[in-house]
């Protein structure tokens, strides 16, 4: 390839798409980009402010000057470590909620296109390859069950020391997959030649060998 791959993962939220995307970037020593981590550090930042998380033009403006860095799994806004921070509930239900907004993921767009660097990319998110990178070498398209999903959201948030019930998480869960798949700007839908990836019975292990082994079928 003479131009800088780029393997794009979306799929909806736990599915496991961060650690599997950030695995096979490690592996490839390709550069990571958590595009939902923009939206939750968007969120955080509006948090922290006390903003109306309604005001798209103040948000807009926020997202488009955001300074962050991804080393491995920690993600660093403005040189602070904010890994957890950002995993917050309160944090992820405003950042599905501000995701919506036309305003918001504009002003993200070249953000994410300038993680497009030697010698590649690893892009994961919602629209990776549907809308950011419609060219990407390999597009996956990564689900699980939403049982599967909520067990594995509810025992990070637990390992965390973040409180968290099961039966919360599942509603949680069905009502961001609603909103990301209803919304009308950049719906979560598996891109054009996506490989379709269900990793309700796999490991993590298992799921970066999968997108690995297809990535060198690209390259043939």
């Amino acid at each position: 390839m003479n131009r800088i791959p780029v393997i794009t993962i979306d799929g909806p939220t736990a599915s496991g798409k961060g650690t599997v995307a950030s695995r096979v970037a490690q592996t490839l020593g390709f550069a990571f980009l958590d595009s939902g981590a923009l939206y939750r550090l968007t969120a955080l930042a509006a948090i922290e402010s006390g903003m109306d998380l309604g005001d798209e033009p103040e948000l807009a403006r926020i997202a488009a000057g955001l300074d962050v860095r991804f080393e491995g799994e920690r993600i660093l806004l403005s040189g602070r470590e904010v890994s957890d921070a950002i995993r917050a509930e309160a944090v992820g239900v405003a950042a599905s909620r501000i995701a919506t907004l036309p305003g918001v993921r504009s002003a993200l767009v070249d953000l994410q296109h300038g993680f497009h660097r030697a010698p590649g990319l690893v892009a994961d998110g919602r629209d990776m390859g549907t809308v950011i990178f419609p060219a990407a070498d390999l597009k996956v398209f990564l689900t699980a069950s939403v049982e599967a999903r909520a067990d594995r959201r509810y025992k990070q948030l637990i390992g965390k020391g973040f409180p968290a019930t099961m039966p919360a998480l599942l509603q949680d869960l069905r009502e961001r997959d609603a909103r990301d798949t209803e919304r009308a700007v950049a719906p979560l839908k598996p891109a054009e030649g996506a490989h379709l990836l269900d990793t309700s019975n796999m490991t993590i292990e298992q799921a970066v060998e999968k997108v690995l082994g297809w990535y060198q079928s690209v390259l043939k």
